[in-house]
């Protein structure tokens, strides 16, 4: 990973670590909104799905489990937490990250479109 990467990964991963949702687990992506987010692969050790959203488009509250996260093009969003909090995130494009386990709503507030492939673990790290 090249230096402004891991800097960039070190930075999303504090920011949205230590965000679960208290109580009963919020649904998964692909349940809350299905127009955006589309099932690539499905198998016992991951599942990987092909996010799309446009600027000023909203998710709901959603669950995923730790994932990888490879950013298809540039893009700008705010994730929502359970507790109210916020971070506004950015991507270049290329970059890949990996992810703990997180619930959150998102806000897509650049003036790009999203596209993101996510591969989500099914094995507890």
């Amino acid at each position: 990973m090249q230096p402004s990467n891991l800097l960039f990964a070190s930075t999303l991963i504090a920011c949205t670590t230590g965000h679960a949702a208290p109580g009963a687990p919020a649904p998964p992506a692909t349940t809350t909104d299905p127009d955006k987010y589309r099932v690539v692969l499905d198998n016992e050790h991951v599942r990987v799905l092909d996010y799309t959203d446009h600027p000023g488009d909203k998710t709901s509250l959603h669950h995923h489990p730790d994932f990888v996260l490879h950013a298809l093009g540039p893009f700008e969003r705010k994730l929502i937490f359970p507790d109210g909090t916020s971070r506004v995130v950015s991507f270049h494009g290329g970059e890949t990250v990996f992810m703990p386990a997180q619930t959150h709503a998102g806000e897509n507030v650049g003036k790009t479109d999203t596209h993101v492939l996510i591969v989500e673990l099914k094995a507890p790290r």
